[in-house]
């Protein structure tokens, strides 16, 4: 479990990032988009942290750039006390173990040619987790613990032979395999069936009440985030807008983007709501 008195594991300092686009029609030069306007924020171990935002508004980009897969024009990423872009080789591929990610199309992510039991391995052989001897029975573990089955040919399937929920189940297996202490998920549930999505919350949960594993969980739905989040940060145009306890800033929006956000939320409670999910106090409750 996470030690509660130590210090961030991730840091966002004034990250800025910039985007050259295609000039538009009729114009001379091509133009400047920030994405991302001296963004901070810290990450404590064992904390459920939702990056929120209207589509455009950077979060993707923040996500990109806390993963060490796009580097800021301005600011500094800190890991375990160091900035990303002074880590050394063998840091750096520390970073790499110790911080996965899981994104928003299972299907898009998973190599279309690797079974199963290829996509689970290729971490654990690459870093030197589990000898080739044990891979088959570690890879049954990870099924099992993310609630997949082991029987049945199942290491044998390709990413096509797979539902939507399996595939997204398979990748937090696949990140899970490097035994890390920080998840980045990228809209983890926006492209499966309403009927899955509490499924897969209730798995992340589950996670997170047995390994105190660390999140942050990027979503334009505040009703994900609600029942998932500790605490949430709102983003538009680049920018933090505000940030704070998932029932305070819910229960007292004090920026109108979150505001809006939070009404789009209730309007869409019309939507059948995924029965499975276990509201986060109950499931505290339990340990």
């Amino acid at each position: 479990m996470p030690d509660a008195g130590a210090g961030p594991i991730l840091v966002a300092d004034r990250v800025s990032r910039s985007y050259r686009v295609r000039a538009r029609a009729g114009a001379r030069r091509p133009s400047t988009v920030r994405a991302l306007d001296k963004v901070s924020f810290a990450l404590r171990p064992g904390e459920i942290v939702g990056v929120v935002g209207r589509s455009g508004a950077g979060k993707t980009t923040l996500a990109k750039v806390l993963l060490g897969l796009d580097a800021p024009d301005e600011g500094s990423v800190i890991y375990a006390g160091r900035p990303l872009l002074t880590l050394s080789v063998g840091e750096t591929r520390r970073m790499r173990r110790a911080v996965q990610a899981v994104f928003q199309d299972p299907h898009s992510s998973l190599d279309p040619r690797q079974s199963v039991g290829g996509i689970l391995s290729e971490p654990l052989a690459v870093h030197r987790l589990v000898a080739r001897g044990r891979r088959r029975e570690r890879c049954l573990e990870l099924l099992c613990g993310v609630g997949l089955p082991g029987e049945g040919g199942f290491l044998e399937r390709l990413p096509r032979e797979l539902s939507g929920g399996e595939r997204q189940r398979l990748a937090i297996a696949r990140a899970l395999a490097c035994e890390p202490e920080l998840l980045i998920l990228d809209e983890p549930v926006s492209a499966l069936d309403v009927s899955v999505r509490g499924q897969v919350l209730n798995l992340l949960l589950d996670l997170h009440g047995s390994t105190g594993l660390a999140m942050v969980v990027v979503a334009h739905d505040l009703r994900l985030v609600s029942r998932l989040c500790e605490r949430v940060v709102v983003v538009a145009d680049g920018r933090i807008v505000e940030e704070g306890e998932v029932r305070q800033v819910l229960s007292r929006p004090a920026h109108a983007v979150t505001a809006e956000l939070l009404a789009a939320a209730r309007w869409l409670e019309e939507e059948p709501r995924p029965a499975a999910v276990i509201p986060r106090g109950e499931h505290n409750s339990r340990g």
